[in-house]
């Protein structure tokens, strides 16, 4: 073993037993009985234990608040963001802020700015029951600002908003639902790779890069996509107040640009995230709202030095890293997934 790899074993052990350590300090009280804030939030900071912290973007009546959230990148769960890259979109953070809205009374409005090609077809569900959730238990009016790209998935999470604003230039629409896989047969044929799968049915392994798909395996398939392609109509034709057929005519997958989406009806208004927020404030008589946005905690000395220990521990040369590559490519094309993604997979 690598003098690397003992050194990446060693403070792996050294955090395990802090950690312990630290856990140990949190169950202890000051000598009133009250919790010691210092040493909590010592062990946030070593334990990485997340807190949905707030930011003020305008000061205003704290007991009427407006909250702006953001939706920006690809609809998909299990994204992380490296030490120095917190961009990007976090499903995790993002149902936590939808959580901590319903729990809150003096949020009185909301801004979702989105800004995705959408993504999967579950996580945008997600999305959409929890919004559903906040309208029927509370009175919160939802408006949406579009900004590049509000496609797929990005729309299917805006339908339901009761208004939404778009620039000429975005780019929205894509009403529909993508399955993609690959067939790579040939290619293993020429290079001699033989496919030795067993199964315990005809359709156990549909979807495989290492066959033709038959006609049966395509219906199969063609039915998902069909299920969830009404499910996505039937959220635009409820959120818009329009007919199924009507929808039907418009939701082909192709794309409309802003201008275009509001003469259809899938769009309010031109505007901006500001236009948004004006018209929101205005309209439900909240003008001296604060605005403020969530933020998360920041990142554990935990999780900064985990990943260090890793990245040490699997270092690995650059063609060991695009066979990995490689490999995980043909791994994902093999579990086809239903996609609400402008651009396919």
């Amino acid at each position: 073993m690598t003098t690397k790899r003992w050194t990446a074993i060693s403070i792996a052990i050294g955090l395990f037993v802090l950690s312990f350590i630290i856990s140990d300090l949190t169950s202890k009280t000051n000598p009133t009985g009250e919790s010691t804030n210092t040493v909590m939030e010592t062990a946030n900071l070593f334990l990485g234990q997340q807190t949905l912290d707030e930011s003020i973007v305008f000061e205003g009546n704290q007991e009427e608040r407006i909250v702006l959230l953001e939706v920006n990148g690809a609809i998909v769960a299990n994204q992380t963001a490296s030490f120095l890259d917190t961009s990007g979109y976090n499903h995790t953070f993002f149902m936590e802020q939808l959580e901590a809205i319903k729990a809150d009374d003096s949020i009185k409005g909301i801004v979702l700015s989105i800004n995705s090609p959408g993504g999967g077809t579950y996580e945008s569900a997600q999305i959409k029951d929890k919004i559903d959730d906040i309208q029927k238990t509370t009175t919160i009016p939802l408006y949406v600002s579009m900004g590049n790209v509000a496609a797929s998935g990005g729309y299917y999470i805006a339908a339901s908003a009761d208004k939404i604003f778009a620039s000429n230039e975005t780019l929205t629409g894509s009403i529909g639902v993508i399955m993609s896989s690959l067939n790579v047969s040939e290619l293993y044929e020429k290079i001699g790779i033989e496919d030795t799968t067993v199964k315990s049915g005809p359709f156990k392994d549909i979807g495989s890069t290492s066959k033709q798909m038959t006609k049966e395996e395509e219906q199969i398939l063609q039915s998902l996509v069909d299920d969830s392609y009404n499910r996505f109509v039937t959220v635009v034709a409820e959120g818009r107040n329009k007919k199924i057929d009507e929808v039907k005519i418009l939701a082909d997958g192709r794309i409309y640009d802003g201008a275009q989406a509001k003469k259809i009806g899938l769009v309010d208004q031109i505007g901006y995230q500001e236009n948004a927020l004006d018209a929101l404030k205005k309209e439900n008589n909240i003008e001296d709202a604060e605005v403020f946005q969530y933020s998360s905690g920041s990142l554990s000395f935990k999780s900064l030095l985990s990943s260090k220990v890793s990245e040490v521990a699997t270092q690995k040369s650059l063609s060991e890293e695009m066979i990995t590559e490689i490999t995980k490519q043909l791994s994902d094309s093999q579990t086809p997934r239903m996609m609400y993604l402008y651009g396919g997979k």
